[in-house]
């Protein structure tokens, strides 16, 4: 905590859980579990080692395995946090019938155009370039440029990435209200997605940046809230 203009600084520790098993194998997961790898183990220990030197109060992550498993190594350096809080707005994306889907089988489809991609060609975001190069192969440079556009749709049985800033939102402004009546910082063990549209918020970013990021597994996005 610090000092600005008479008023405390507290601040946001966000980080995303380590590499999964299904990330490892290029598997669309959203609301699915898979535990972490040996190497996911290993980005929870940096993010861990980043914030040793850190202090925060409190503690949020979701429903899934893999961010509370993470939050865990991070935990051990930190007997001051004393609350716990599961919140699910800041859940991964679902998507939907995606889930549990290969990147490759997704990718084939699109060279065979049996993927209605306006609705679900904002998906490509959770997979990794090189990837993407085969999509475009498939579909040519512009048309790859032009499905995304699917800020606002869901994908079938799932969110569109609207959806995902709708929650993020009302968590954010929860959590602001929550550091101002308590006067902590907070760790927030999240997702891919649902850091995306975290920072889109508190960075002011638009649409299009947000579809450029990449989340990796081992940083930590700080914010700071003056009170």
């Amino acid at each position: 905590m610090g000092k600005k203009g008479g008023k405390r600084t507290y601040y946001i520790y966000l980080f995303r859980h380590g590499q999964t098993y299904y990330n490892k194998k290029g598997i669309f997961t959203g609301w699915l579990n898979s535990r972490l790898t040996p190497k996911g183990i290993r980005q929870a220990k940096i993010i861990a080692r980043k914030l040793k030197n850190k202090k925060f109060q409190a503690a949020f992550y979701t429903k899934l395995s893999r961010s509370d498993e993470t939050l865990k190594y991070v935990l051990k350096y930190h007997m001051e946090c004393k609350k716990l809080v599961k919140d699910d707005r800041m859940i991964e994306r679902s998507y939907g019938v995606l889930e549990g889907t290969s990147h490759e089988a997704f990718i084939a489809k699109i060279g065979k155009k049996l993927y209605n991609l306006e609705v679900e060609g904002d998906a490509m975001g959770t997979i990794r370039p090189a990837l993407r190069k085969q999509i475009e192969r498939f579909l040519g440079r512009k048309e790859y440029e032009s499905i995304h556009r699917g800020y606002d749709v869901a994908i079938k049985n799932g969110e569109s990435y609207a959806d995902v800033e709708k929650r993020v939102k009302s968590f954010i402004k929860d959590l602001v209200d929550y550091i101002k009546e308590n006067r902590v910082n907070v760790a927030i063990s999240a997702h891919s997605n649902s850091i995306r549209l975290f920072r889109k918020i508190m960075e002011n970013s638009s649409r299009e940046e947000i579809s450029k990021w990449f989340i990796p597994y081992d940083k930590v996005f700080t914010y700071k809230i003056h009170v």
